[in-house]
């Protein structure tokens, strides 16, 4: 007498291994869209701490401008305080005011990493695991 065995226990191999490429897949799309989201706020950052920085230069090119101008006023009138005084003193203010900008964005690049490395080492992680299947 034949006797019937139930092999229908779950769901057959095919599709268990067409879950896990699909899951393979959806955790790919997951990293990506982490990769692009983690570099655009990088980008942000970047952008945040690029802003003094270049502003604190322009302020420190005219600083400097002021100071030749300063000593060439302070050359042509020899010791005559009242001219060159006056532009001393702007001087000072934009070079103090340059380097504090400077000094400012270079603080906020240095707290950062520009490059989304969590999210490039996890898609790297699973682009390498997708390969060896």
């Amino acid at each position: 007498m034949a006797t019937h065995v139930d092999t229908d226990n779950g769901p057959g191999i095919t599709s268990l291994v067409s879950g896990i490429i699909n899951d393979g897949q959806e955790l790919i799309k997951q990293q990506l869209h982490l990769f692009s989201v983690e570099l655009k706020n990088d980008l942000k950052r970047t952008r945040d701490a690029s802003i003094p920085l270049i502003i604190g230069g322009v302020v420190a090119a005219i600083g400097a401008f002021f100071l030749f101008v300063t000593a060439a006023l302070w050359i042509s009138w020899q010791w005559t305080l009242p001219i060159w005084v006056g532009f001393a003193v702007v001087t000072g203010i934009f070079l103090v005011l340059g380097v504090i900008l400077v000094i400012m964005g270079k603080s906020r690049f240095d707290a950062f990493n520009p490059l989304p490395d969590k999210s490039l080492k996890g898609l790297e992680e699973n682009v390498q695991w997708k390969t060896k299947t």
